[in-house]
């Protein structure tokens, strides 16, 4: 049977280090960035509903990535750099939601546990105990768990508090960077922890929010009038974003942001280095139709 999909955890655009990827109403994916790289290597993909790229900090060493797709079956495919096995992931059915970060693929399934591939290192790995998900979010060496209840766990490296969690309530998404944690509550309000850097003080102002996406130092997030809110680095321009509207869904790179527009399109900004944001001709949902 397929799999019931949790839509308030699922991505339709994923942006990574070095490239981008969207998903279009047919269930097909578009992908931006290097075309050498094996990580934009989806177009062959079909009846995929929800999208992930690894993420991952801008250093000298960093730079290859992988992608991963859910498709309506409950299935999961990937592709990319797979040096720790983070796409080893072929096997798991019955997925409700995906997250990718650095070296790592999460998943969560319909009973409500957790599955993890990919570096051990630091205990990002260490979720099978987790139970009652919702959602899931992968940072680059931690991993965050979204239950039911409204309520967040947090698993590997807790350098700068990106996994200090436990009192947060009434959440309803999450999403996780390089060293920092943010989370959606049901009031339209942002929650952040870890590097300030990354612009977790000045979430609290944040109102009416109905989507958030953390990059690898900066948060964007997306309110109910369409606008789009950013805080953190902004050293590349990826956090000029006071001008987009009709924004139903954002998505933080590592250095670059892009937007779901309502009927469709996609915008971006940001670096563009390897082309990750040459979106402009991408046209993701029908005009005619609800965005998802």
């Amino acid at each position: 049977m397929p799999a019931e999909i949790n839509d308030t955890m699922s991505a339709v655009v994923a942006a990574g280090r070095r490239h981008s990827v969207g998903v279009r109403a047919d269930g097909r994916l578009v992908a931006a960035g290097d075309a050498r790289a094996e990580e934009c290597q989806v177009q062959a993909w079909e009846h995929v509903v929800a999208v992930a790229v690894g993420n991952v900090h801008t250093a000298p060493n960093t730079g290859r990535s992988h992608t991963v797709a859910l498709t309506a079956d409950g299935a999961l495919v990937a592709v990319g750099w797979n040096g720790d096995g983070q796409c080893e992931v072929g096997s798991w059915v019955e997925v409700t939601a995906i997250a990718a970060g650095w070296r790592r693929t999460l998943a969560v399934l319909t009973d409500g546990t957790a599955r993890a591939a990919g570096r051990p290192n630091e205990g990002a790995c260490n979720v099978e105990s987790w139970t009652d998900l919702l959602g899931v979010a992968a940072g680059d060496w931690h991993s965050i768990g979204l239950r039911r209840d409204g309520t967040v766990l947090a698993v590997g490296n807790n350098r700068r508090g990106q996994c200090d969690v436990t009192g947060w309530s009434e959440v309803q998404a999450v999403s996780a960077g390089y060293l920092h944690t943010v989370a959606l509550t049901e009031h339209g309000t942002v929650l952040g922890v870890g590097d300030r850097t990354a612009g977790v003080d000045d979430l609290a102002r944040w109102r009416d929010v109905v989507s958030i996406s953390a990059g690898s130092q900066h948060t964007v997030g997306v309110t109910a009038d369409g606008r789009v809110l950013a805080a953190g680095d902004n050293s590349h321009g990826q956090c000029d974003v006071g001008a987009w509207r009709d924004v139903v869904q954002v998505a933080a790179g590592s250095l670059h942001t892009l937007a779901l527009c309502a009927d469709g399109r996609v915008l971006a900004t940001g670096r563009n280095d390897t082309d990750q944001c040459d979106v402009a001709n991408w046209l993701l949902t029908d005009a005619s139709e609800p965005s998802r």
